[in-house]
C-alpha cells in the first residue's frame, strides 16, 4: 500500500515522470520474474514430458500462477488511480472448467484476463500456433502448459501430400484433450484477430463493434473436451479512451476499462451436436452453431454500447 501511495502522488505531481518511472518498473520486475519462473518451468516441464509425471505438472502450473500474481501485484502497485468496472460471476472458482470466448482489441487483453481471473478462475490457456513452440522459453513454457498449439498445413502441402487433410483438426483435438483431467480457462478470440474500424469495414462486418466471428476453435474445444466443460463464459472487454498498446498499460495511461464476464448458454441439443463432433460432418448443424455464435454476438455488440455510454454517464463511477 506505500508503494501504491507513493506511485500515486508521483504520478499526480509529475506525470511524465511518474509515467516513466511506472514503466521502468514494470519492465524490471516483469524480467526479473520472468527469468526467475522460466527455469523451474523448462526443469519441470521437461520432466513431465520424460516421466508423465503430476506432480511435475502441477508444479509447472504452481510456478506459472505465483509468475502472473506478481506481475498483477504492478497493476495494483505502480499504477495510478484506476476507473476500471470489473464484473464476473460469484459461482466460479479455481478449480472449474470452463471456455471462455472474447471480443479482441488490444495485445493488453490478455493481462487484462490474467488480472481479473487471479484467484477466481484457473490458469488461462490459449490457442496458439505450433511454431511458436521454436521460441525459445516462451515457446516451451506454452508447451509445458498444455496450450492447444494448432499446427495449419496450405492448400498446396495438402494437394502435395492429400494425407495431411484433417491431420491439424485431429491434432487440435488432441491437444485440447490434456486439459480434460486439470481445471483449466480456455480462452477464444472469436474474431480471430485484435478489432480495427478499418478491419470491420473491409470484411463488411455486420456489427458496430465488433469483427465477423469465427467457429472453428470453439467447436474443436467443444468437440475434444465435451462433457467436462463446466460452463460458457463470454467476456466483453473495452477501453473507452481508445485501443492502448502494450507499453499503455504499464505506464498507467489505461485510467478507464469495463470487463464483463458472464455465463451463456447453448440449447442443449446443439450442445450435444457439438460435443460429438456433428458440427464438421452435419450442414444442419453447423448453421445452428453460427446462429447461436451470431445471437452472441448482437448481445455483445449492444453490450459494448451500454459499457461505453456507462462511463460518459456515470464518470464519477468506480
Amino acid at each position: 500500500m506505500q508503494l501504491a501511495s507513493l506511485m500515486q502522488k508521483l504520478h499526480q505531481k509529475t506525470p511524465k515522470l511518474g509515467k516513466a518511472v511506472s514503466l521502468a518498473t514494470a519492465t524490471g520486475v516483469i524480467t526479473g520474474t520472468s527469468m526467475a519462473a522460466g527455469l523451474p518451468v523448462w526443469l519441470m516441464g521437461a520432466a513431465k514430458v520424460i516421466t508423465g509425471s503430476k506432480v511435475a505438472d502441477k508444479t509447472v502450473i504452481e510456478v506459472t500462477n505465483r509468475w502472473i500474481k506478481a506481475n498483477n501485484a504492478l497493476i495494483d502497485n505502480i499504477l495510478p488511480h484506476k476507473d476500471w468496472r470489473i464484473s464476473l460471476p460469484e459461482n466460479v472458482n479455481t478449480q472449474g472448467k470452463y471456455l471462455l470466448i472474447s471480443n479482441h482489441q488490444s495485445w493488453v487483453d490478455t493481462s487484462i484476463v490474467q488480472y481479473i481471473s487471479e484467484n477466481r478462475l484457473p490458469l488461462t490457456r490459449f490457442f496458439t500456433k505450433f511454431e511458436l513452440i521454436y521460441i525459445p522459453v516462451i515457446g516451451q513454457a506454452f508447451y509445458f502448459l498444455d496450450f492447444p498449439m494448432m499446427r495449419r498445413h496450405s492448400k498446396e502441402a495438402i494437394a502435395k501430400n492429400p494425407a495431411l487433410k484433417g491431420k491439424d483438426i485431429e491434432e487440435a483435438k488432441r491437444a485440447c484433450a490434456l486439459l480434460k483431467h486439470k481445471p483449466f480457462t480456455l480462452l477464444n478470440y472469436l474474431e480471430g484477430t485484435r478489432f480495427t474500424k478499418a478491419k470491420r469495414d473491409s470484411q463488411h462486418s455486420p456489427y458496430k463493434h465488433l469483427l465477423k466471428p469465427r467457429a472453428g476453435g470453439l467447436s474443436l474445444a467443444l468437440n475434444a473436451l465435451g462433457a467436462d466443460i463446466e460452463g460458457i463464459l463470454d467476456m466483453t472487454i473495452v477501453y473507452p479512451d481508445g485501443t492502448p498498446n502494450y507499453s499503455d498499460l504499464w505506464k498507467g495511461n489505461i485510467k478507464r476499462l469495463g470487463v464483463d464476464v458472464r455465463y451463456i448458454k447453448m440449447p442443449e441439443g446443439l450442445l450435444s451436436s457439438m460435443q460429438n463432433g456433428d458440427y464438421e460432418k452435419d450442414s444442419a448443424v453447423k448453421e445452428q452453431f453460427f446462429t447461436w455464435i451470431d445471437t452472441i454476438w448482437q448481445q455483445k455488440d449492444q453490450l459494448i454500447t451500454k459499457m461505453l455510454a456507462d462511463f460518459e454517464t456515470n464518470p464519477q463511477k468506480g
